[in-house]
């Protein structure tokens, strides 16, 4: 099979990268724990037609598919961009009703997403609308209940809202574009500890120039490059519709999720104990891969329908429901 991005594919990618670094820089990232509104990241996104790339063209969209915005979305990794941009742009236009989407393409309006996996809600409050399955609800006066996340910046709550039935193409398009966020965030997280690696000295040398450390990064180049064409094979098979595509997806879910968490244990590894200071950028990369890690879906889940695709010969989406 002969596959390549086109150059409009590409092109969103490097649009979404020119926009972000100047709407996202790492003390933006910080701030949005605090904030009760998206950040400036948000409305960049929605000015170069992400938030409502995967909206029908006939709501006001773009009408584009999962292939089209995988490369965008390893840009909102690199970024580690806050606010629920995956459950906005890629879930909600799957479980919500077409005339409830009006204001996300512009930007004004934020979905939280509860997957059926899990009973979290993440970055619901700063969202405009809740969804768990079919069931959709406006998050004014829900009552919703924090819970601890490691990611300061990724928050999550549970509110008393009744799933309803359907949801796994969702599913599956919101862990793609989670997959693809992570080869982001392990790129930079392998970027971040190459530079400082040029920079630190020990014994009177820089340590980047020690073998074992050469190794170990270069481990998570090679753990991110097989990843990454993983990513993008379930991103075609999504958007054809091809029989495998849950088995690719969860494939390239737990290739990505595995990469991107031996770039986050290399990249502390580097630091050193500077590396689990508040105070270092590193953290903010470092947290969303161990929150994100868990999002749509574990690696524990994905291994299960990867192992029941293969074995069995299932195809059809699966995943674990909470009762």
């Amino acid at each position: 099979m002969k596959f390549s991005f086109t150059e409009d594919q590409r092109l969103l990618a490097e649009t979404v990268r020119e926009v972000l670094d100047k709407a996202c820089p790492p003390e933006t990232v910080r701030a949005a724990g605090e904030s009760e509104r998206p950040g400036p990241a948000w409305r960049a996104l929605a000015d170069v037609g992400l938030l409502g790339a995967h909206i029908p063209e006939e709501h006001g969209g773009l009408g584009l598919t999962a292939l089209d915005t995988v490369l965008a979305y390893e840009e909102t990794g690199w970024y580690a961009v806050p606010g629920p941009v995956v459950e906005t742009a890629v879930a909600a236009p799957l479980l919500v009703p077409p005339e409830r989407l009006a204001g996300i393409a512009t930007g004004d309006l934020t979905v939280s997403v509860r997957p059926a996996c899990t009973p979290y809600l993440p970055d619901a409050d700063i969202a405009d609308l809740l969804v768990a399955g079919s069931a959709v609800a406006p998050s004014a006066g829900m009552t919703l209940t924090p819970h601890t996340c490691v990611d300061a910046t990724r928050k999550l709550f549970t509110a008393d809202l009744d799933a309803g039935s359907g949801g796994d193409v969702a599913f599956d398009h919101a862990a793609l574009a989670t997959a693809a966020q992570l080869i982001g965030l392990g790129r930079r997280l392998r970027e971040e500890a190459v530079g400082y690696a040029g920079q630190r000295r020990q014994f009177g040398k820089v340590i980047g120039s020690f073998q074992a450390l050469k190794h170990q990064l270069a481990d998570v180049a090679i753990a991110l490059e097989f990843a990454a064409p993983l990513v993008h094979r379930a991103a075609y098979a999504l958007a054809h519709g091809t029989p495998t595509a849950t088995r690719d997806v969860s494939a390239a879910r737990t290739a990505a999720s595995r990469a991107a968490h031996r770039a986050a244990r290399t990249a502390l590894q580097v630091h050193g104990a500077i590396g689990y200071t508040d105070e270092l950028d590193l953290q903010l990369w470092l947290n969303r891969v161990w929150a994100l890690r868990s999002a749509w879906g574990d690696p524990g889940l994905h291994r299960a329908r990867l192992r029941a695709a293969l074995l069995d010969g299932t195809q059809e989406p699966r995943t674990v429901r909470l009762p």
